[in-house]
């Protein structure tokens, strides 16, 4: 029998070895899908784009890292109203994610949708791990979960980006205008913006962006006078609007009476004011604290401050808490137990205080919990990035009333919409503030009426 050359052996044993390669590498493959199967996906629907969304499939992936029974899936759906759209779209279809981000005047809608979502305080109380910290609804900032509680104070969503109102100032033309220290109250924000237009430091004293929501709901919470009754529409949908009949006449009228030696300038709807104030032309600007990184990069050739916003002192003696704009992380009902664990479980960890701190250093928007805000002091993020803090003061200051926890409208984005396009009549001289709030109020109040008689 011819006995096998040593080229045969060798092809053998080299199919041997390839043999054995490819049963490993199956049995590699088999072990990974088995390891993919086991783990639990939770779908995570958001409305962060550019940057932003980075940074949430970063958060996603250092919790899958953390763990291996849960895998958490972040999809982007476009703008907020997109992403609202298609999460009660997918819901009625039997199709809707775990979470899904809804921004802050989506709340009436979401507590009216019956059987569509799992209050947080409940999902937390059934699914959330018992080993590490457990879930402290009294660790989270008050103004911030205020927002988003029932009742009962019972947390409905979680709060992701929140941000609230503060007040951007030019520190080279105040200190040209001869305004030696910050104004406080709206009496003292007068004198002071007068000194800058007498003086030419500037055109402009002052701008704002998002009319509605900081001067009227800021406005309102801050000076604790009601935007609306039935608590904001806290306490029952059968709301209407108010603020034609408070304080907010005078401020607008008084905002109306500075636009004739341009202490304030009218900039439009949105964002669409920033510009004057990054130009130099206002020497200051309302806005978002989330706007902090916007406003550092564009503000050329000055150095800038951040306050907290006025108040008025012929209305209150101490402000209260401004109100959070941004948007909470809902539970959609309809899914398994294994899920609803996963979601429990990033919720804990999304709350973390390093986690936190991250985001809101890198973001602008608010720390959700104490512990966060305190671990950025700790960091010396404050201290070297000046006025990044005030937000936060800002909303701590003060224990949240009926008037400064914030709005439940239905219909919030088109009632903003309605106030916007009031204040453009007014400030454009087409009809005066007592009149346009009128009509702002009663075509408001025909949308709230929609929605009590649809979700009452």
């Amino acid at each position: 029998m011819r006995r096998p050359t040593h080229h045969a052996s060798t092809r053998t044993t080299a199919t041997a070895t390839r043999r054995l390669a490819s049963l490993a590498l199956a049995i590699g493959f088999a072990s990974a899908s088995a390891s993919a199967l086991a783990a639990t996906e939770v779908e995570w629907w958001h409305a962060m784009g550019g940057g932003l969304g980075k940074k949430v499939d970063e958060i996603a992936a250092d919790f899958n890292a953390s763990q291996d029974d849960y895998v958490v899936k972040p999809v982007f759906k476009g703008n907020y109203s997109e992403t609202m759209t298609s999460a009660i779209a997918a819901f009625r279809a039997g199709k809707g994610p775990d979470i899904v981000q809804i921004f802050e005047v989506g709340t009436a809608t979401m507590m009216s949708a019956k059987g569509a979502i799992v209050p947080v305080h409940q999902l937390m109380a059934d699914f959330a791990p018992q080993e590490g910290t457990a879930f402290d609804p009294n660790a989270y900032l008050s103004a911030v979960t205020g927002y988003y509680t029932d009742t009962d104070g019972k947390m409905l969503s979680m709060p992701f980006n929140s941000s609230t109102p503060v007040t951007y100032y030019n520190k080279d033309v105040l200190a040209k205008a001869g305004v030696d220290s910050l104004p406080q109250t709206w009496q003292e924000m007068g004198a002071a913006l007068k000194k800058v237009v007498d003086s030419g430091a500037a055109s402009c004293g002052l701008t704002t962006t998002w009319p509605s929501w900081v001067m009227l709901e800021n406005f309102s919470a801050r000076n604790d006078v009601p935007f609306a009754s039935q608590a904001n529409g806290f306490a029952g949908t059968d709301t209407r609007l108010e603020f034609n009949t408070t304080a907010v006449v005078d401020h607008i009228q008084r905002l109306d009476d500075w636009q004739a030696d341009k202490r304030f300038v009218f900039g439009g709807r949105f964002d669409d004011a920033a510009p004057k104030f990054y130009s130099g032309e206002c020497a200051m600007m309302m806005g978002s604290s989330a706007s902090y990184a916007g406003v550092k990069e564009s503000a050329k050739g000055f150095e800038f401050g951040v306050a907290p916003l006025p108040y008025d002192s012929d209305v209150i003696e101490t402000p209260q808490n401004s109100i959070i704009g941004g948007a909470s992380l809902w539970v959609l009902s309809g899914h398994s137990d294994e899920e609803y664990q996963g979601v429990a479980k990033f919720f804990q960890y999304l709350s973390k205080p390093e986690v936190q701190a991250d985001w809101h250093q890198f973001t602008g928007y608010l720390p959700i919990t104490t512990a966060a805000a305190e671990l950025t002091r700790e960091q010396g993020f404050y201290a070297e990035n000046p006025g990044t803090d005030v937000a936060i003061t800002q909303m701590t200051s003060a224990t949240p009333t009926e008037n400064s926890k914030g709005l439940r409208l239905g219909n919030m984005v088109q009632i903003r919409d309605v106030i916007n396009e009031e204040l453009e009549k007014i400030f454009s001289g087409k009809e005066s503030v007592q009149d346009g709030l009128d009509n702002a109020v009663k075509r408001g109040d025909s949308l709230l009426e929609k929605f009590e008689r649809a979700n009452g």
